[in-house]
């Protein structure tokens, strides 16, 4: 197959420069990197302090787990947004922590940090040798598309609930969305549904700093030691879930807006983020799905080729919640959390619409293997520790493979594999 995007990739050298780096700073670009990074900074800051008080670690031990992962997240999307000029974001794998609340409870905290190490020099091999890229260059592009799809379709259906949950705050947020995406392209509609939905939420006394056993303390070293459980446990599912979900997700919402994303060095600099998040105390620090596809939308600006400007913000206001934790973390989650889901939801229609688009083009290939990984990435499925979106590109190339729809070596075309 070969790739069929709805655009041509975004050529990223007549914008260099910095009048172009002024230029990417406008109201669009910093109202989606706002966005992502109120998104990154908000429930999965929580799954994260979740997994920390199961495995029964100190203040100074949670406190270094998230300088780790939104410092050195923040500083990955500014490095990538920088060197290639398109809106790569860093953080950290949110289905990962998740994980971590069920092996904290059995495995040392010091023999975690080890399979943390582990796991991210696991990730740089792979993206070193290159094997991440001619992967993804043989990977059929409808069936990455509809991975894409199923994954994010939640923040869609996430939307749906937290206006039914809040109809005031995020029902009427949706609204303002709409309408002034109707009338006006003067204001950004995300930018405005945000602002909306606070202004209510501050008139309700919905804005209620959250109650966590979180303190401002400095970070805690810990030194770590290395075990096989470890290894199979925590190295294993995290490695797949940076390069099956992660890397995969914004590799894919970064071909449908039309770049050409470099897919080794953003595997090697997940792998790097891996090692050093590790030596800090905290899981993987790599390339982040959903804040990368918030900032690559159509939200983060109407020139694909300024929307880095999304994720220079986003890794400014990363690294510093992760250099101010024990301050920030109260107040950032007393938001309400039905607004941020709405906001979300509300940025991702463009991503979704795109990447649905070019799954099922009418007379496309690899039609019911397409559909195998939009089902398998929306459903909850995993197995091994490895959450759906992984399988959805297994089983969906499988399907395909065994009804004869992949014809041609290579479905994504283009990629520039660096």
């Amino acid at each position: 197959m070969s790739q069929n995007l709805s655009q041509p990739a975004v050529d990223v050298s007549a914008v260099t420069g910095e009048p172009t780096l002024r230029r990417a700073f406008n109201s669009k670009s910093i109202s989606a990197g706002v966005v992502a990074a109120l998104f990154g900074c908000t429930g999965p800051a929580l799954v994260v302090i979740n997994a920390a008080e199961a495995g029964r670690l100190s203040n100074a031990q949670t406190v270094s787990w998230l300088f780790a992962i939104y410092v050195l997240g923040g500083l990955i999307s500014l490095f990538l947004a920088l060197r290639y000029r398109q809106p790569i974001c860093g953080a950290y794998t949110i289905p990962g922590a998740a994980i971590l609340a069920a092996s904290l409870t059995v495995i040392p905290f010091s023999d975690a940090v080890g399979a943390f190490i582990m796991s991210g020099l696991l990730v740089f091999v792979l993206g070193v040798t290159g094997l991440i890229g001619r992967l993804m260059r043989w990977l059929p592009m409808p069936i990455v598309m509809a991975m894409i799809a199923g994954a994010l379709i939640r923040f869609a259906t996430g939307a749906i609930d937290a206006i039914v949950s809040a109809p005031l705050i995020a029902g009427v947020a949706a609204l303002s969305f709409f309408l002034v995406t109707r009338f006006t392209r003067a204001v950004p509609p995300v930018l405005v549904a945000g602002v909306v939905g606070l202004i209510l939420a501050f008139a309700f006394g919905q804005l209620q700093p959250a109650d966590v056993n979180i303190a401002w303390v400095m970070p805690a070293f810990t030194v770590p030691s290395f075990s096989l459980d470890a290894f199979l446990a925590i190295t294993i599912p995290l490695t797949a879930l940076v390069i099956g979900a992660e890397n995969a997700q914004a590799t894919g919402v970064l071909m449908a807006e039309g770049y050409r994303p470099p897919v080794n060095a953003m595997t090697m600099i997940s792998g790097i983020g891996g090692v050093l998040a590790g030596l800090l105390g905290g899981h993987n620090a790599n390339i982040a799905g959903p804040m990368t596809a918030i900032c690559s939308s159509e939200q983060a600006g109407d020139d694909p080729r300024l929307r880095y400007g999304a994720a220079l913000v986003n890794g400014m206001l990363f690294a510093l919640f992760g250099l101010f934790a024990g301050l920030a973390v109260p107040f950032i989650l007393a938001f309400p959390k039905a607004l941020i889901v709405v906001v979300a939801g509300l940025a991702m229609i463009g991503v979704l619409l795109g990447a649905l688009q070019q799954a099922f083009q009418k007379g496309g290939a690899c039609q019911i293997g397409a559909f195998v990984a939009l089902a398998v990435a929306m459903s909850q499925f995993s197995l091994l520790g490895i959450s759906s979106p992984f399988w959805a590109l297994l089983f969906g190339v499988a399907v395909s493979a065994l009804l004869g729809e992949i014809r041609t070596a290579s479905a994504s075309e283009g990629v520039k594999a660096s």
